[in-house]
């Protein structure tokens, strides 16, 4: 059937039913007039009731039902009215009157005409009329929507409210109805529906019927419940007015709380009944919120449906319902509900009610009230008021004090609430009447069941109070704080957390053992002002915490944790309360309450779930919080975190105060002055208003305090804050009493009585008293009356009366009574409400003081805060993190199950990132501690690793400790040291003091061998190797073990390390065990750790570096750790290990490793370097500072990475200082890593190198370093570098040390005259072929090399002069001198090919352009000789000289006697060579002083002193091996000789000088004498003391070039010769005073040891005689002997050695006599 059109014309609802809807009306007709036939009450009917009423045979637009006496009218069909209703929705008055008049006066007499038995017509049965009437009206109707709706329901209504119709017939009018709203029959689109459903609403709940049993009358009332349901949760229930729809809603709860029914139709019942709030409720979201109180707007009094009045719980009759006025909650109802004859129902406590009833009739049902006046019929939709109503009564049930109402209702109330909550919660906050209700009535019944003992009770309250706060906790902030507070008081245990063996009781610090909101008892149990409560009240009412049942403390605790997992609410606790200064730490509580009530003890007390639920809701709240970390916070119309802060702060500060307070009053308020919550304690107002406003003073104290002598200021200025008007004296005085406790001595309370009375008497009042004195003996009086009511100890007849009470206040009003009914009035309140603090009571009075308190705060209390944002998280987490990370150490130690394992890793990991997204440190340092703790690693000292076992197993090997055994042993600890990793992996940057115990553990796996993989990505960087460990105390190998197997061997075994003291070798299980602990370290990826810390920023490296250097040894006091050898060797002296003698200073391994960590961290890159490298340069300083307390192979490796620096901080000349002052031994076990760091500090910037290289302290490491000769070849290739490499940093401050340690490193080469040696004995004894030459002599190469090097670094002595700032000739002698003597020195080295090399280098010197471009050419012309003179007479006198002399020594010789002859003339040979090279300079005569040689006094012979040369010889040849340095003989000498006067150099001399140590070479042999000098070297003993055939040779023919060269070049003339051209001396001289003199000289010299020799160089000089000398004295003649004896003997006191070894001194001066005779002889002049 399409959809037909309204009236209207607007769209209908479509029928859902397949069947003819008119069909099916009709068949519901003949079902239910048939079953009435069939009763006997019906049974005579007339076939009229079968066939149905006339019907016109017209359409069905025009048809007419022509009720009997209803006239015919124009316009007056059904039709038109039906059309009306739709349309306007009114009705003609008297179409209604006369046809409803007539229609119920036939129904009524048929009625009771067929009750009589006297007609049986279809008019004498009014409800088989009615029915017929409607056949009537479908007999030709195509479309039921044409109907007028009530027309339809009309009979079917009449059976339902008949009280003389069978059950089963009223359940078939029930269903039929029900059946006809289902299927759309009956549809919001249907004609006239609006009253209809008014008029069936009516019915239905004045249903009644004839009862024939319990299950029918069920079934009855289960139709009647079905279609209330399918009337208000169809499509027509939104036009049930406020006043049916309420009535529908009562009669459903009567039903759901009637205990003669059943509990299936109870059950079902409140089933429906849900489905019934559910939709009414849900209806409420779409209504507008009421702009004011609809009772009493203008609006809700023009509607008149605005209000249901209340009725009384007295059962009233009910008579017929009158339809003709608006069908609303004003309209006429009766109360009496759905009775049933023989029972009958309990009723609602207020049902709606306008207008008396009576029930004299059964007519009733029939009977309608005519309208007297044009009116319209216009119903509205239900809404506020009637679910106003709905929720009143639902509220109604729940109250605790009203005993008529069973559990079991209350608890059907408290679902069916749950449901209208979760439905319409926001919305009922939202409408103003529902929220008071919500927040008053409501809110004081629920926290008033929790405290029921009734499981079912307490179980559905919790569960309203949980859905009511989390829907309506906006408008609930007040209530929710007194509901927690409740909870958290009653379920939080007072007991400490039980100590867990292994567990540091620090890990759970932080855990409450009471709630912050809890208070300390009254200390006054029965003073006549207080009742105490018993303990079985207190229990109940959670006085005593945790003392309910255990099933309680569950419930509730499931309570608690379906609030904390709403998002917001915890955030909305901690922003509303504990952010607020008037209130609680409720957020704080909870957690503290979850976190006490997770640990596994709470189980104890409560039920074994109560701690998983607690750790869940824990766990909650963290994942909570975790999951909105990273969004972006949500700022605007939220408080800022400062201002958070700021009250936070506040708040403690009062606190506290209050807290100083309550000990002493005075000490609180100074230091509430000094926080600024008091201005000043000395202003009364001040202070009081501070008392008067905070509830945290204690009132005992208080009250004590304000009477005290000397505060009657604070007393007076306290109770100014009181308003005392228009109230009477004794409630004045209750409320002075709520603010402070009266204290118990008399005086004290005398003196707050005085100031009462003065106080109230002076505020308006109603009260009759005369004056203050009158009012101070009332108040006394009631004081008396409140301790005589109330104490427990005076008995019920000694209690005082009203007329005692007013008998004992006679006359005291002026001289007046007090009127009796005021003292009446004044002894009823004080005996059925006694003076007490609430605060010392938890009974129902406390109960109610508490709400009456609370209900004056709301007025003033804002809403609640919304805090749907994660902007407080971080300081709500750094409020609570540390109770939640106790619980969560507590149980993962004491856990065994995996589940609860892996949340609790979860939370860890969560509270981490938490930690690190809000920068709490100290939260994530206290998360390490806590799983570094159960780890078992993080031990403050390194367990001893003196038993460690190395087990190898082919090429792998594993080391097994104790440490290790133990860790594998322990899975809650490899889960702790895993979940630890876990924990820093990403929180790297934000972890500072937690450092500490990551590194303990590292510490830990390093020394026992258990990081050396995972350290590798680090100490790679270093040049070192890897940092030796302690030696395993054995070493195992398992695969040999297997091999040989059997008992024996075990036995063996066994017996063997007993006997030697070892420890036994590792089970099977220990080795197991091992290897789970390898493996599990092996998953925490440790080396990928430590990557990730060598990339943190500088920030936050710092932190880790601190931590890493603080466990370092202190200065002096090193970390003792008994082991059984200093270093590891590199392989096992034996397969079982081999026992080191323990040394003074123990090895610890750690330290290297933090050493080197930290060093390696910090050279990373120059950002590092700058920021941090100071702190680790200062641990290594103090480290090398500290060497004598510091085992070898530390100290090394300290002062290889403090060498590694990069010393723009620090100065390196201290640091070389530092390590200069080591002792030869520690340079020497630490040489290694020295030589490795200067490296590279030399391989650094040249600033750097320069620096280093300038540094004395820099070569007295180097000298030392190169005393060890494992390092000398790395020594040397470091100084080759620094001294001619190609970044040489030879300078002049480091010139003379460099020349000192070539000489050092020549002098070494001595060593290899030892093989030369050997050669030449072999082949003296002629035993064939001389032996092979081995591979070269690394210490002789190292000294030919040195030899080299002196030779180039000479190159750079003339850049040096020029730049020295020394005088030319300080600064020619300070830069030759060195390499001089140098390679004379080492021109006496006993090493054959060294010596050699260093003749030819030291030649090669003298005789270089170098040399000549370092020696001015410019003469001064001055008596002195110039600077060139002087400085090539430096030559000989610096270097040739005193080279000769030595060679001349025996100890010389003996040294290397086969080849110290070869030197010698070698010698010699260079000494001519440089004389020739330099002659012109020597004998230049402007070289001469004018005059010289032709005084008188000229001595000819004269020589430099002998102290002179001795001194050269000893300066440049004393210490072959170290920098020139004066003995203190030699200073002496230099002192004495300095004030003697010198004779001074020159070319002549000079000459004379050569001879003379030509001559001593010749004559080195014993048997050579002046006489005869053709024998020289021609006995063997000649050749035994140095004589050689080559030196006879070269000497001659060396002199005899030098005289020829000095002939050619005219400056040596003979006498023979003539006068030469230009000679200045005049024509009879013939040659120059210096010719003359030189030829002398080289006469006389020459003759003496080579005779012959000038004769044949000057063929014809002999006949010639010398030319007379002039005489001199016989002192001068002694003293230039002397001088040339001293000479000729080779030097002086100083030089080392005997002059001529093996000879006696006896045998010596013999010699010298006679040759000194003999040069007396030849040289003076007869």
């Amino acid at each position: 059937m399409p959809p037909a059109a309204s009236p209207s014309g607007a769209p209908t609802s479509p029928i859902t039913v397949a069947v003819d809807p008119v069909a099916l009306v009709i068949t519901e007709c003949v079902t239910v007039t048939s079953a009435m036939r069939k009763h006997p009450r019906w049974a005579q009917s007339s076939i009229s009731a079968i066939l149905g009423g006339p019907a016109s045979t017209a359409s069905p637009s025009s048809s007419r039902l022509e009720l009997p006496g209803r006239p015919r009218t124009a316009g007056g069909s059904l039709e038109s009215g039906r059309q009306k209703m739709l349309g306007k929705r009114k009705v003609s008055q008297d179409m209604t009157t006369n046809a409803r008049s007539s229609e119920d006066s036939g129904l009524a007499r048929g009625l009771l005409r067929s009750r009589r038995g006297q007609g049986h017509t279809l008019q004498e049965n009014p409800l088989l009329n009615a029915f017929a009437t409607l056949r009537g009206i479908l007999k030709n109707c195509t479309d039921i929507r044409t109907i007028d709706t009530f027309a339809i329901l009309h009979p079917f209504t009449l059976v339902i409210r008949s009280s003389s119709t069978p059950a089963h017939i009223t359940s078939f009018a029930l269903f039929a109805i029900t059946k006809f709203l289902a299927y759309r029959i009956i549809s919001p689109d249907s004609p006239g529906i609006a009253v209809a459903m008014q008029l069936l609403a009516t019915a239905v709940t004045h249903c009644r019927f004839e009862a024939l049993g319990s299950s029918q009358n069920e079934i009855v009332l289960f139709r009647v419940l079905t279609l209330m349901e399918t009337m208000i949760t169809g499509l027509c229930g939104e036009l049930l007015s406020n006043g049916s729809m309420f009535d529908l809603v009562k009669t459903g709860l009567e039903m759901c709380s009637e205990t003669t029914f059943s509990e299936l139709l109870r059950r079902t019942a409140e089933v429906i009944m849900t489905k019934m709030c559910q939709t009414i409720f849900h209806r409420l979201k779409g209504l507008e919120v009421e702009v004011e109180d609809t009772e009493t707007s203008p609006e809700g009094r023009r509607r008149g449906s605005s209000k249901i009045e209340p009725v009384n719980n007295d059962l009233a009759t009910s008579e017929p319902i009158v339809v003709n006025k608006p069908v609303d909650s004003t309209s006429a109802h009766d109360n009496n509900g759905v009775i049933l004859e023989g029972d009958a129902m309990a009723e609602m406590t207020e049902t709606p009610s306008s207008m008396p009833l009576n029930n004299d009739s059964q007519l009733d049902l029939l009977l309608l009230q005519p309208i007297k006046s044009e009116e319209q019929i216009d119903v509205l939709p239900y809404g506020v008021p009637a679910i106003r109503e709905l929720f009143k009564a639902l509220v109604g049930l729940l109250d605790p004090e009203d005993r008529a109402r069973t559990d079991g209702a209350k608890i059907m109330a408290l679902r069916i609430v749950d449901v209208t909550l979760e439905v319409a919660g926001p919305s009922i906050a939202s409408h103003p009447s529902l929220a008071i209700l919500a927040k008053d009535t409501l809110c004081r019944h629920l926290f008033q069941l929790v405290r029921s003992d009734n499981m079912n009770v307490l179980n559905a309250s919790l569960r309203v109070a949980g859905t009511l706060l989390s829907t309506c906790r906006k408008v609930l902030k007040l209530q929710q704080e007194l509901f927690l507070s409740y909870l958290v008081a009653c379920l939080h245990p007072r007991i400490e957390v039980p100590q867990e063996p292994g567990l540091d009781p620090a890990i759970y610090d932080g855990v409450p053992s009471a709630p912050r909101l809890s208070k300390a008892a009254s200390s006054q149990a029965g003073s006549g002002r207080s009742t105490p409560v018993p303990v079985k009240d207190r229990q109940k009412l959670g006085m005593e915490g945790s003392l309910r049942k255990p099933d309680a403390l569950e419930v509730m605790l499931e309570s608690v944790g379906t609030l904390v997992r709403i998002p917001s609410f915890m955030a909305e606790l901690f922003v509303n309360y504990d952010c607020d200064i008037d209130s609680a730490d409720l957020c704080l509580d909870m957690v503290g309450l979850l976190s006490r009530s997770a640990f596994p003890d709470a189980a104890s007390w409560s039920t074994a779930t109560v701690p998983p639920l607690c750790l869940d809701a824990l766990l909650g709240f963290v994942q909570s919080m975790h999951e909105r970390k990273d969004l972006e916070p949500d700022v605007e119309g939220f408080p800022t975190l400062e201002q958070l802060r700021k009250q936070r702060e506040l708040k403690k500060s009062i606190i506290n105060g209050a807290t100083k307070f309550n000990e002493k009053p005075k000490a609180g308020l100074a230091y509430l002055a000094t926080q600024g919550i008091i201005d000043n304690v000395d202003n009364p107002e001040a202070v009081a208003k501070f008392l008067r406003g905070t509830s945290r003073i204690d009132k005992k104290e208080l009250g004590e305090y304000l009477s005290k002598r000397g505060n009657e200021a604070l007393l007076s200025a306290f109770l100014d804050t009181f308003d005392f008007s228009d109230i009477r004296l004794d409630e004045a005085l209750r409320q002075m009493f709520n603010s402070f406790r009266l204290p118990g001595e008399a005086q004290l309370i005398e003196r707050i009585v005085t100031q009462f009375a003065q106080k109230y008497l002076a505020t308006p009042n109603t009260d009759d008293i005369a004056d203050t004195d009158s009012a101070y003996v009332l108040t006394y009086a009631v004081i008396m009356l409140n301790t005589d009511q109330h104490n427990p100890n005076v008995r019920g007849q000694n209690r005082m009366a009203p007329t005692d009470f007013a008998r004992n206040l006679r006359g005291t009003n002026g001289g007046k009574d007090f009127e009796f009914e005021y003292l009446q009035q004044i002894y009823d309140s004080i005996k059925t409400n006694e003076f007490v603090l609430a605060e010392e009571h938890n009974d129902k009075r406390s109960f109610d003081h508490a709400w009456k308190n609370l209900q004056i705060k709301i007025k003033s209390a804002g809403d609640l805060q919304n805090s749907d944002t994660n902007l407080f998280d971080s300081e709500m987490f750094a409020a609570t993190w540390k109770p939640i990370l106790a619980t969560l150490s507590y149980v993962f130690f004491s856990a065994t199950d995996e589940t609860v394992f892996s949340r609790v890793n979860s939370g860890f990991i969560q509270c981490a990132e938490l930690a690190a997204k809000y920068n709490l440190h100290e939260a994530l340092d206290h998360i390490l501690f806590c799983l570094s703790s159960m780890s078992t690693l993080a031990t403050s000292t390194l367990p001893s690793t003196s038993l460690n076992t190395e087990v190898q197993a082919g090429d792998k090997s594993i080391m097994v400790s104790e440490t290790a055994v133990r860790f594998g042993r322990n899975e809650r600890a490899q889960l702790a040291l895993a979940t630890l990793f876990q924990v820093v992996e990403g929180n790297e940057a934000a972890i500072k003091e937690g450092w500490s115990y990551i590194i303990r553990i590292l510490l830990n796996l390093f020394v026992n061998s258990l990081l050396n993989p995972a350290y590798s990505s680090i100490s790679s960087r270093s040049e070192l190797p890897p940092i030796p460990l302690h030696s395993p105390a054995q070493v195992v190998d398992r695969a040999e073990r297997a091999q040989e197997g059997g008992l024996f061997s075990a036995f063996t075994s066994y017996v063997s390390s007993f006997a030697s003291d070892e420890p036994p070798e590792p089970s099977d299980k220990e080795i197991e065990d091992t290897l789970y602990t390898v493996d599990s370290i092996a998953a925490c990826n440790i080396d990928k750790l430590l990557a990730t810390i060598s990339q943190l920023p500088s920030a936050s490296l710092k932190s880790f570096l601190q931590t890493l250097l603080a466990h370092l040894p202190e200065e002096s006091t090193p970390r003792v750790i008994s082991v059984k050898s200093e270093i590891p060797a590199p392989t096992p002296i034996r397969p079982n290990g081999q026992k080191a003698k323990p040394s003074g200073i123990t090895y610890d391994p750690s330290v290297v490793f933090v050493l080197e960590l930290a060093t390696m961290l910090v050279a990373r890159d120059r950002e590092s370097m700058d920021d941090l490298g100071k702190v680790i340069a200062e641990a290594l300083q103090g480290m090398v500072r500290d060497a004598e307390h510091v085992h070898p192979v530390t100290l090394s490796r300290a002062v290889y990475y403090l060498l590694r620096f990069d010393h723009d901080f620090i100065r390196v000349p201290i640091v070389l200082h530092t390590i200069s002052k080591l002792s030869p031994e520690l340079i020497s076990q630490s040489s290694t890593s020295v030589v490795k760091g200067l490296n590279l500090c030399l391989n650094g910037p040249s600033n750097l190198r320069n620096e280093i290289v300038n540094s004395p302290d820099f070569w007295s490491v180097l000298k030392a370093l190169q005393a060890v000769p494992e390092m000398s070849e790395d020594v040397f290739a470091l100084f080759e570098s620094v001294a001619v490499g190609d970044a040489a940093a030879l300078t002049t401050d480091n010139y003379e040390f460099v020349i000192a340690m070539l000489g050092d490193y020549a002098t070494a080469g001595s060593i290899g005259a030892q093989e030369e040696q050997r050669r030449d004995i072999a082949l003296r004894r002629g035993k064939g072929a001389p032996p092979k030459k081995g591979p070269p002599n690394p210490v002789v190469t190292r000294g030919l090399r040195a030899v080299q090097m002196v030779g180039e670094v000479t190159s750079k002595v003339p850049y040096f002069i020029k730049q020295s700032h020394l005088e030319a000739q300080e600064a020619w002698t300070a830069y030759w001198n060195p390499p001089f003597r140098t390679l004379a020195t080492q021109s006496l080295n006993p090493c054959r090919i060294i010596r050699t090399q260093s003749l030819s280098t030291l030649q090669r010197v003298l005789l270089s352009t170098t040399l000549e471009t370092s020696l001015p050419s410019t003469s001064n012309g001055s008596i002195t000789p110039s600077p060139t003179l002087a400085r090539t007479i430096a030559l000989f006198t610096d270097a040739l000289f005193p080279l000769l002399t030595q060679l001349l020594k025996p100890e010389i010789w003996h040294s290397d006697p086969g080849g110290m002859g070869e030197t010698r003339l070698q010698a010699a040979v260079m000494c001519c060579k440089v004389f020739v090279r330099h002659l012109d300079v020597l004998l230049d005569p402007a070289s001469f002083p004018p005059g010289a040689y032709e005084k008188s006094n000229a001595d000819p012979l004269a020589t430099p002193s002998r102290d002179s040369v001795s001194r050269e010889s000893i300066s440049i040849l004393g210490s072959p091996s170290s920098p020139v340095q004066n003995t203190a003989k030699d200073k002496d000498k230099e002192n004495q000789n300095q004030k003697e006067k010198e004779i001074k150099w020159d070319g002549i001399r000079l000459w004379s000088r050569i001879l003379q140590m030509m001559e001593r070479l010749l004559k080195s042999s014993p048997g050579n004498n002046n006489n005869n000098n053709n024998n020289l070297g021609n006995n063997g003993q000649a050749q035994q003391y140095g004589h050689s055939e080559g030196l006879d040779e070269a000497i001659p023919e060396s002199l005899k070039n030098i005289v020829l060269v000095m002939a050619s070049a005219g400056y040596l003339v003979p006498p023979s010769a003539g006068v030469i051209p230009g000679d200045g001396a005049g024509a009879g001289s013939g040659r120059t005073p210096l010719q003359r003199r030189l030829w002398e000289v080289t006469w006389a010299r020459m003759e003496r040891f080579l005779p012959g020799l000038l004769e044949g160089a000057f063929p014809g000089v002999g006949d010639a005689k010398p030319t007379p000398m002039v005489e001199v004295s016989r002192e001068e003649i002694e003293r230039g002997m002397r001088e040339m004896n001293v000479q000729a003997d080779g030097g002086e006191d100083a030089v080392v050695g005997e002059e001529k070894e093996g000879r006696s001194e006896e045998v010596e001066a013999e010699e010298k006599e006679k040759e000194n005779g003999q040069m007396l002889k030849s040289e003076v002049v007869v």
